[in-house]
């Protein structure tokens, strides 16, 4: 990737690097139990959590293992959630998706724009060949996201993670680059 971090520019959207100013209105969402729910992690509780956060969204860019991206509103620059991807294998040309957003913008179509975005980034800008979504099976809202952006899902892998005390199934979804044109 290079060195200056891409900004992605949607109808509603841009899509930007998370900085420590964006900390206040992404501990609104991340401190949300209904938001954080089927991440696997708990909701945060300060922002010296965001700030950690960020950290890690600049370590992955910094490694190349990943790129996350806020989602800010075009009209308000207000920060309302993240996409983007972890766990990159550059020499196998795959990477996973990851995302949250903001209770008070969920079904809005928001999340739906961000990842189509996002998606399309990584199949022109980073060479991605397969782009996989690992979903809890409770996470309906999740499932159908992905599911009405061509995503397929591969199976279910039992006891994949181990979060919050507990072993999480989770199912396996991809997208092909083939599958986009």
């Amino acid at each position: 990737m290079n060195k200056e971090f891409p900004v992605i520019s949607t109808e509603r959207l841009i899509l930007r690097e998370a900085t420590a100013e964006d900390a206040e209105d992404m501990l609104r969402y991340l401190s949300d139990e209904r938001v954080m729910q089927h991440t696997g992690m708990d909701p945060f509780g300060s922002t010296d959590d965001v700030l950690e956060e960020i950290a890690w969204y600049q370590s992955i860019v910094g490694e190349g293992t990943g790129v996350r991206w806020g989602i800010t509103l075009k009209d308000t620059g207000k920060m309302i959630g993240s996409c983007g991807f972890l766990n990159r294998e550059a020499r196998h040309f795959r990477a996973e998706i990851g995302y949250e957003l903001s209770h008070d913008y969920w079904g809005r179509g928001i999340a739906g724009e961000a990842l189509r975005a996002v998606v399309q980034y990584g199949f022109s800008q980073l060479r991605l060949e397969r782009i996989e979504a690992l979903i809890e099976p409770e996470n309906g809202p999740s499932i159908r996201l992905v599911e009405r952006n061509g995503f397929l899902r591969e199976g279910l892998l039992r006891h994949y993670e181990y979060t919050q005390g507990k072993f999480d199934d989770l199912y396996m979804y991809s997208l092909l680059k083939s599958d986009r044109m």
